[in-house]
């Protein structure tokens, strides 16, 4: 939390610097949602071409700041800027960067890097980016195209044909009202119309009804049951759930779609991602020599396993 506020403090910095926030207290300026600034930022400037990542970009002292340096820095979620042209993005970055270097180098001055808490520090960062770094790259060699269609092709083959239907309903308080509505629609009465004048279900109640697709498990029991049995165009009688009383109308039913590779890819490639990831740690972890000494935590007993 602290390093998050610290990276967004010198970026505010950079975003006053630049004047991007521009006001008469600084006080206000730093609290200004960073709308504030893209409302005032120049017009886009059409992309520049790429530069090598080895191309200086300012110097602090004689310290280079490269190409490089500013497309890590981008990649830092805490100095996400939506909204902001890449040009633009570029300018602040810079600014950034120029800030982090200057404090940088002041605390080195101050030897801060030489206290053991800093040194611990340091050795945790250093392996956790060491660690992700890794992992990335081992993850990208199992997540290849054929292993993600070998996987879908595996879970559709084992998937088991599912029913669904599309209904609307109308929800009112009490029975008498239910069959009040129930009779009104079997009577010629449009459900949707009706659905819109005396629904209590806000979420169904603007869009005449509509529940749209939905499978047996996704709703409450009495419902689906009810829904289920019912044939296209039908219209049920009261049904009670701990919502109140439903009229139901059934339009149609169908078996469940299987989802394509392409609307799926994107949650398989991160399944295999994670497992391969998880699979390569406890590879790593068989392999190693693991001492716990007698100051280590005691090791929590695994959960009871449920019948």
């Amino acid at each position: 939390m602290i390093k998050s506020l610290s990276r967004s403090g010198l970026l505010r910095s950079s975003l006053l610097r630049t004047g991007l926030l521009r006001t008469g207290a600084v006080a206000l300026a730093l609290s200004l949602p960073l709308a504030s600034a893209r409302a005032q930022a120049p017009a886009a400037t059409p992309a520049a071409a790429p530069v090598a990542p080895e191309t200086v970009v300012a110097k602090v002292n004689g310290a280079a700041i490269t190409a490089g340096d500013l497309a890590i820095a981008s990649e830092d979620p805490a100095l996400s800027l939506p909204g902001v042209d890449d040009a633009q993005k570029k300018t602040l970055l810079v600014d950034y960067m120029i800030d982090l270097k200057v404090g940088s180098q002041a605390a080195e001055a101050a030897k801060i890097g030489d206290s053991p808490d800093f040194q611990r520090k340091l050795a945790y960062f250093k392996d956790k980016l060491l660690l992700d770094e890794y992992l990335e790259r081992e993850a990208k060699k199992a997540a290849t195209p054929e292993a993600a269609k070998a996987l879908y092709d595996q879970t559709v083959k084992a998937m088991k044909p599912e029913e669904e239907v599309h209904a609307r309903h109308i929800l009112v308080e009490s029975e008498d009202e239910a069959k009040k509505i129930a009779a009104r629609i079997k009577a010629g009465e449009d459900f949707a119309k009706v659905a819109g004048e005396v629904s209590k279900d806000p979420g169904s109640k603007t869009e005449g009804g509509d529940l749209g697709w939905f499978t047996k498990e996704r709703m409450v029991a009495p419902f689906a049951e009810a829904a289920f049995k019912m044939n296209p165009g039908q219209v049920s009688d009261p049904i009670k759930t701990q919502f109140g009383w439903h009229v139901i109308k059934l339009e149609e039913k169908r078996t469940k779609p299987v989802p394509t590779f392409a609307e799926m890819k994107e949650q398989v490639d991160q399944y295999i991602t994670r497992k391969s990831q998880q699979d390569l740690i406890l590879k790593l972890r068989e392999g190693a020599k693991i001492e716990r000494t007698a100051a280590a935590p005691a090791v929590a007993p695994a959960p009871p396993k449920t019948p």
